[in-house]
């Protein structure tokens, strides 16, 4: 079309944006006068229409023009029908009074037309896709898929507009009610078509497992003439892989059911799975192959893993991974590690995981963040009480270089584990202090919340709970949370160390002054409380303490002018039982579980 081309040279033609807009404007005023005139030729018609379309495609608003898009979508001409559908697709919108003229030429095309109109039609629907049209076309284009006249082309296109309808309006398309009559048809003679099919099975055995459970035995069956007979058309055999796609497919299906109850097919399902593990034992030579290989390789795997029927495949399938997550190819890593993840929480062993804990380890450092985050997610599921320790020290390591974007995450994985895992409490605290102090900001309140329901509950660590606090303080950077632990700790036990050399009670007082300028309002408040129970545990520092407390009397922020306030008057009443009373030692918490592991 010269006109067409035309337009389009001359829009490119156009040097800022402002005659590119006049030159359209200019072109929408001729169309909308041409289509008013009598007598319009089929020809002139499709090239205006096609200069909507372009326009539109450019961003411009086209507000007129939808019936010529009809009429042409009715026409017997494939040339013009073509174009219609085209321009139906992406200038009318679903609430347009001209979608019934749509509707009545999709259900001509698909009953009555030639392969071509029906293919066609088949392709608009998926792309209009209106509720509409679902509703009323549903029927005829399930009709075609059944139909044993149809062509596979025809078949193929029916099964994707099926798929189409049914993500986009599963509840108009009444999909329990025929659902159960396309699972036949993934055993047909054409793996186009059985291809297209097992896409559809996918997302209906997703929402109706139940009509769907028979698609189980025709995967199993065309799996096998895939993977152990080799019967597959030349067409589809990709770099000697016979129909990945189809393959990865029919596996994919199988994960949304259980393990087949005949004893037949559950032999056979586990000798193609087993196949499959050991052709990937071998590495191919070609990066298409490759890839080929290791897609039906990993969903095999992720297969095994879901029905659980065999542990000595389970092993072997940990065996392979650990090969796969030492590639050199980012990808194939990033599978491997994701699988072996997977495998952790279904496998009755951990001992075939824990053979390549170094190398996971190495993972922490690869320079691709997704690798990164995987290997923390595996290092995470493998962990047991038998190798808590090594992994969670690893990662405290790794945490001072981690970026920010993983740094959270394993901040919170290392509190999950240490609270799950912890056979020491001295490790627990130690573990704790270090992680607050590292990645406090991090970490919500809970965090130290828990480290001092640990320390009061338990009377053999409060003594050491004391000299990490005390250290926690001196150190050149003390984070918020760790300080709010040490002074904590130290207003209760404080009194435990107090005969230790550099741990007399005005070098705990001084300790703790050191910091309190710039730590938050809260972290203050905290600290005040500490300071306020010294007046009772140590006498010999009162002074010092109330001359903290007073100079607090004055400060802006109400909370800390109010404890300082109530602390100072508390402590300078001429009654030593009442201080003694309210700043006791606190009893320990109640048993409970920890938010944590909850």
């Amino acid at each position: 079309m010269k006109g067409l081309t035309v337009f389009i040279a001359d829009l490119r033609k156009c040097r800022s944006h402002e005659e590119e807009e006049r030159r359209v404007n200019k072109e929408l005023a001729n169309i909308r006068t041409k289509f008013k005139e009598a007598g319009l030729t089929s020809y002139n018609r499709k090239k205006y229409v096609c200069k909507l379309v372009y326009m539109s495609l450019l961003g411009y608003n086209v507000q007129f023009g939808h019936k010529e898009a009809v009429d042409l979508a009715s026409s017997a001409k494939y040339s013009e029908k073509q174009i219609g559908y085209l321009a139906v697709t992406l200038l009318l919108p679903e609430d347009s009074g001209y979608m019934r003229g749509v509707l009545a030429a999709l259900r001509r095309d698909i009953n009555g037309g030639d392969d071509v109109s029906v293919c066609v039609a088949l392709a608009a629907v998926s792309n209009v896709a209106t509720r509409e049209i679902a509703e009323a076309l549903t029927e005829e284009i399930l009709g075609q898929l059944l139909s044993p006249s149809a062509s596979t082309f025809v078949k193929k296109k029916a099964a994707l507009c099926l798929l189409r309808l049914l993500r986009r309006f599963p509840d108009a398309t009444n999909a329990h009610v025929w659902a159960e009559r396309v699972i036949p048809y993934m055993g047909h003679r054409d793996a186009g078509v059985t291809l297209a099919v097992t896409s559809l099975a996918t997302a209906l055995a997703q929402q109706y497992p139940d009509a769907m459970r028979k698609a189980a035995a025709f995967a199993v069956r065309r799996l096998k003439s895939l993977v152990l007979d080799n019967e597959c058309p030349a067409d589809y055999v990709y770099y000697t892989v016979a129909a990945p796609w189809l393959q990865v497919k029919l596996l994919r299906l199988l994960q949304y059911f259980p393990a087949p109850e005949s004893p037949e097919l559950r032999t056979l399902l586990l000798r193609i799975l087993r196949h499959i593990i050991d052709v990937g034992q071998d590495a191919p030579r070609e990066l298409q192959q490759m890839n080929a290989q290791y897609s039906i390789l990993f969903e095999a795997i992720g297969l095994g893993i879901h029905l659980d029927i065999d542990q000595a495949l389970m092993h072997e399938s940990a065996a392979l991974l650990g090969r796969f997550i030492t590639s050199r190819e980012t990808n194939v890593r990033y599978l491997g590690l994701e699988t072996m993840a997977h495998l952790a929480a279904y496998i009755d062993s951990l001992e075939p995981l824990k053979k390549f804990q170094g190398v996971i380890t190495q993972a922490l450092r690869d320079r691709d963040v997704s690798v990164r985050r995987r290997a923390l997610d595996l290092l995470y599921s493998m962990c047991d009480v038998d190798n808590a320790k090594p992994v969670v020290n690893e990662l405290l390591r790794h945490m001072g270089a981690a970026d920010l974007a993983l740094r959270e995450e394993m901040a919170l994985k290392v509190a999950i584990l240490t609270e799950k895992y912890a056979t020491e409490y001295a490790w627990y605290i130690d573990v704790m202090m270090r992680l607050v102090a590292l990645a406090g900001e991090h970490l919500g309140d809970e965090v130290w919340h828990r480290i001092v329901q640990v320390i009061l509950g338990n009377e053999e660590l409060q003594l050491y709970a004391c000299t990490i606090a005390l250290q926690a303080l001196r150190a050149p950077v003390c984070h918020e949370s760790a300080f709010k632990v040490s002074s904590y700790v130290l207003g209760e036990f404080g009194h435990l160390i107090a005969n230790a050399p550099d741990s007399a009670p005005i070098d705990q007082l001084k300790a703790l002054q050191s910091k309190m300028p710039s730590v938050s309002l809260p972290a203050r408040a905290v600290a005040l409380t500490t300071v306020a129970k010294f007046t009772n545990l140590f006498p010999e520092i009162k002074n010092a303490c109330l001359r903290v407390l007073d100079r607090h009397r004055g400060a802006l922020d109400a909370e800390l002018q109010q404890r300082a306030c109530e602390y100072y008057a508390l402590a300078t009443v001429e009654s030593d039982v009442l201080l003694s009373t309210v700043f006791e030692e606190m009893p320990p918490f109640a048993e409970r579980q920890s938010a944590l592991v909850s």
